[in-house]
C-alpha cells in the first residue's frame, strides 16, 4: 500500500511539473523591415491553453481593483488557484472570452484599476494591444528560480505584468516603466523572464527574476533593440553589461544592491554583467538555447558566419542584436521559426532519429520542468532543439506600423500549433472581437469547431509519413498564405478610406468580418487536408483515383539499419540465432 502511495504521488507530481514554456522571440527594428513596421514574434512551445481571446476595452467605477491571477505557465497548473490544467483562466472580470463553466480563477491579490483600460489579444502571455503595443516572450533560467507565488507578497509573473501594460499604456517605456513599479510593489514570483515590449517607435528587451526565495519584489533590466537590427532570445538571458548612463537602458533600483547583497557581483568587477549575475546558464543541457539564437542569427545574417560551437553558456559570440543582411518581412520571421536547422549539420530531418521518412520530431525524455537532457531508461544525452519542435501550440508575429491608425496598423499574424506545419492569418487590433475558432481549443477535447486542433490534428498525422505530407501541407499553407498577403494592401486601404471618412466602426467592421471570413476559410480547408491526407496515404501507399495503392516502401539507408537485409529470405537458420 505504501509503495502504490508512492507511486500514485510521484505520478501526480509529474502531472503537475512545470510546464516550462521554454519559447522563442524575436524583434525586428523599423529600419530593418522591408514596410518600416516593427516586428515583434513569439513561440509558445508548451501544451497548454492554445487559445487567443479578445479582451474588450472596459470602463471601471471609481474606487474599483483589478484582481492579478495566478500564471500556470510560471510554475505549472495549481488547483488551489482555480481554472483546471488546459484552461488558464476562468472569470467575468476580462471579457466573454474568459467568462465561461468551470471553477472560476482565485485571485492571488488585488491592484487599483484605473478608469479605462484598452482592448488587446490575449494568450498564455499578452500580445497586443488596439494602441499597437505589442509582447514577445520567453522563459529564462536564473540564479534565484522557480520561486513560489505568495498573496500579498509575491503576485505578479511576466504574464499578468504584460497584462496589465497593454491595458493601461501605449508606448514601449511607458510599459516597461509600469510594469518596473509592480514588482518592486507588489512582488514577482516564478522563473526568470524574456520580455519583449514594441511599439511603432521603437522596441526594447526587458529581463527579470527573483534574487531571493523569500523576497517581496525582483530585479530588471531593460535594453532598446537599435532600430536597424534583429535580435533573438530562446530561454536565456540576453542583455550583457548594463550601461548606467544610456538613454538606450532602463533597469530596476536595487538592481546593483541586490548583487551586492548576494556576493554575486562588486563594483569593481566592472559594468554589471546581467546575464552573468543574474542567470544560470541554459535550460536542460548544452545548446538548448544557444543553437536557437545561432540559427536565427544566422538565418537573418549569414554574412556573419557566426559559430555553432562556442565554449560556454556565458559565450559572447553571439551579439545582443545584429544587423540583418537583408530588409525583412512577416514571412522571413516565421520562416525562422518554422526552422529545423535543414541544410546544416543539424538538420532533424536527417540520421536513423528521423525514421524512414525525414520526420524532424524529437519527443523529449521528460516534462519540460524535469528533464536534465532527454534521458530515457538507460540512456543519457540529448536531442537538438529546434526552433519550430512539436508541443509549441501557437507562433505569432506582431506587425506594428506607425503610418496607418493604430486599429489598422497592427496586425497579429497567427500561426496554430507547430510552425513548421501551420499557416499564418491575419487579425488587425482593431477588430470588435477575434472569430469564435481561435478562441476555442482545449487540449483534453477534440474540437472541430478549434483552430488549433485542426492544426494540431494535421501535425501529428504528417509524423507518420513526413517528408511526403509536408509537400502537400506547404501547398496548401501558401495557398492560403498568398491569399491573406495578396489582400492585405486592399483591405487595409478599403478600412483606411472609411477610418478618414469618419466611419471608424465601419473601418472596424470591416476588419473584423473579413478576419472571421477568412478563418472560416482557414479551418474548412484544414479540416479538408486531413481528410485528403488521411486518403492519400492510407495504409503506406499513395492512393488516387489514376492509381490506388502505389508502393511506398522504406528508402535502401534505413533498410539497411534497421536489418532489413537479415530478414527470413531462407529457410536457413542464420548463425547465432536460437
Amino acid at each position: 500500500m505504501k509503495r502504490l502511495l508512492l507511486l500514485c504521488f510521484f505520478a501526480a507530481a509529474l502531472m503537475y511539473a512545470l510546464p516550462g514554456f521554454a519559447c522563442t522571440t524575436i524583434i525586428v527594428g523599423k529600419k530593418a523591415t522591408t514596410d518600416g513596421s516593427v516586428l515583434v514574434s513569439h513561440s509558445e512551445d508548451g501544451l497548454g491553453d492554445p487559445r487567443m481571446i479578445y479582451v474588450p476595452a472596459m470602463d471601471h467605477e471609481p474606487g474599483a481593483m483589478r484582481p492579478v491571477f495566478y500564471s500556470d505557465c510560471a510554475l505549472g497548473y495549481k488547483a488551489r488557484y482555480g481554472a483546471d490544467a488546459a484552461v488558464r483562466l476562468i472569470t467575468n472580470t476580462r471579457g466573454p472570452g474568459y467568462n465561461q463553466p468551470g471553477q472560476p480563477s482565485t485571485p492571488l491579490g488585488y491592484i487599483p484599476q484605473v478608469a479605462h483600460t484598452y482592448a488587446y489579444f490575449d494568450g498564455n502571455y499578452g500580445v497586443i494591444n488596439e494602441h499597437q503595443l505589442a509582447l514577445g516572450e520567453c522563459t529564462d533560467k536564473a540564479k534565484v528560480d522557480d520561486v513560489e507565488p505568495e498573496p500579498g507578497k509575491r503576485i505578479f509573473y511576466s504574464a499578468e505584468l504584460g497584462r496589465v501594460a497593454l491595458e493601461r499604456c501605449k508606448k514601449a517605456r511607458e510599459a516597461i516603466k509600469l510594469m518596473g513599479e509592480l514588482i518592486a510593489k507588489y512582488g514577482y514570483y516564478g522563473t526568470g523572464e524574456t520580455l519583449l515590449v514594441a511599439d511603432p517607435d521603437e522596441a526594447w528587451v526587458m529581463e527579470m527574476c527573483n534574487y531571493d526565495k523569500d523576497g517581496s519584489d525582483g530585479v530588471w533590466v531593460a535594453q532598446r533593440v537599435p532600430d536597424d537590427h534583429f535580435f533573438v532570445a530562446a530561454n536565456q538571458f540576453r542583455i550583457r553589461e548594463i550601461q548606467q548612463h544610456s538613454s538606450d537602458m532602463m533597469y530596476s533600483r536595487n538592481v546593483f544592491s541586490a548583487a551586492k547583497s548576494k556576493g554575486w557581483w562588486k563594483p569593481s568587477d566592472g559594468p554589471l554583467d546581467w546575464t552573468k549575475v543574474y542567470g544560470d546558464g541554459e535550460y536542460h543541457h548544452p545548446y538548448y538555447s544557444l543553437r536557437r539564437v545561432w540559427r536565427a542569427m544566422s538565418l537573418a545574417a549569414p554574412s556573419l558566419n557566426l559559430p555553432a560551437w562556442v565554449e560556454g553558456a556565458l559565450t559572447k559570440a553571439y551579439p545582443f542584436s545584429i544587423k540583418p543582411d537583408n530588409k525583412m518581412n512577416v514571412k522571413d520571421v516565421f520562416n525562422i521559426h518554422q526552422d529545423t536547422y535543414a541544410g546544416t549539420e543539424f538538420d532533424l530531418s536527417k540520421g536513423l532519429a528521423a525514421g524512414p521518412f525525414g520526420d524532424v520530431v524529437r519527443y523529449e525524455g521528460g516534462s519540460e520542468s524535469t528533464m536534465a537532457g532527454e534521458t530515457g531508461p538507460g540512456a543519457k544525452g540529448a536531442f537538438e532543439r529546434p526552433l519550430s519542435i512539436y508541443r509549441c501550440i501557437y507562433c505569432y508575429v506582431n506587425q506594428i506600423r506607425k503610418n496607418l491608425p493604430d486599429a489598422i496598423g497592427g496586425v497579429t499574424w497567427m500561426g496554430f500549433d507547430r510552425p513548421a506545419t501551420s499557416s499564418l492569418q491575419p487579425f488587425h487590433v482593431g477588430v470588435v472581437n477575434l472569430p469564435p475558432w481561435v478562441q476555442r481549443g482545449d487540449a483534453m477535447v477534440f474540437d472541430r469547431g478549434s483552430m488549433w486542433t485542426a492544426f494540431n490534428y494535421v501535425a501529428n498525422y504528417a509524423t507518420i509519413k513526413y517528408d511526403y505530407m509536408i509537400q502537400d501541407i506547404a501547398a496548401m499553407r501558401d495557398k492560403l498564405e498568398a491569399e491573406a498577403f495578396g489582400d492585405q494592401a486592399a483591405l487595409e486601404a478599403k478600412a483606411l478610406e472609411l477610418w478618414n471618412g469618419g466611419d471608424q466602426m465601419g473601418a472596424r467592421l470591416l476588419l473584423t468580418r473579413w478576419a472571421d471570413a477568412y478563418a472560416k476559410q482557414v479551418l474548412e480547408s484544414w479540416w479538408k487536408l486531413s481528410e485528403d491526407l488521411y486518403i492519400k496515404y492510407n495504409d503506406g501507399y499513395i492512393n488516387t483515383r489514376e492509381e490506388l495503392a502505389k508502393q511506398l516502401f522504406y528508402p535502401d539507408w534505413w533498410l539497411e539499419k534497421v536489418g532489413y537485409p537479415n530478414g527470413p529470405t531462407s529457410y536457413e537458420k542464420r548463425a547465432g540465432e536460437h
